[in-house]
């Protein structure tokens, strides 16, 4: 899939890491982004984290859609809607926001139906730790996990 242009230039990979970096800011934890690119031709990235409970899960929510819309003037394709089963989806496209709460990701277990796709476990340092300097998407955050690990 062609990587589709915010007006900012955000594609593809930093999109991705800017849909996790949003998670991270309402502490969403074990943020993975799956490369899809070889695997599917209706996304680029999965972003896939997980909330305490449903209140958390809508605040990452919330906290994504509007980062995305003030600082890159994107909106999802669908509409945010809490879901019944623990899972919110944001579609950006060519990356694709998965948020999950409670027992909802080992039920679906979406990392382990795209096994094949490699991952990297996304590390937020936008506070500056661990690197002398502040994060910003496009900065290396984390290691690649390899697949079916």
């Amino acid at each position: 899939m062609a990587d589709s242009t915010t007006r900012d230039g955000l594609v593809g990979r930093r999109l991705a890491e800017a849909l996790a970096h949003g998670a991270t800011s309402k502490l969403a934890t074990d943020v993975v982004i799956l490369d899809m690119r070889e695997l599917v031709s209706y996304t680029d990235y999965l972003v896939v984290c997980s909330a305490r409970n449903e209140r958390q899960a809508q605040a990452i929510v919330d906290e994504v859609r509007q980062s995305m819309k003030d600082e890159h003037e994107m909106l999802p394709v669908n509409p945010a809607r809490a879901g019944e089963f623990g899972w919110t989806v944001l579609d950006y496209m060519d990356c694709v926001l998965h948020v999950f709460s409670g027992e909802a990701r080992d039920l679906y277990d979406l990392e382990e139906l795209w096994h094949e796709a490699p991952r990297t476990r996304f590390e937020d340092r936008s506070d500056g730790a661990d690197d002398g300097g502040p994060g910003t998407p496009g900065d290396e955050r984390a290691g690649v996990i390899e697949p079916g690990s």
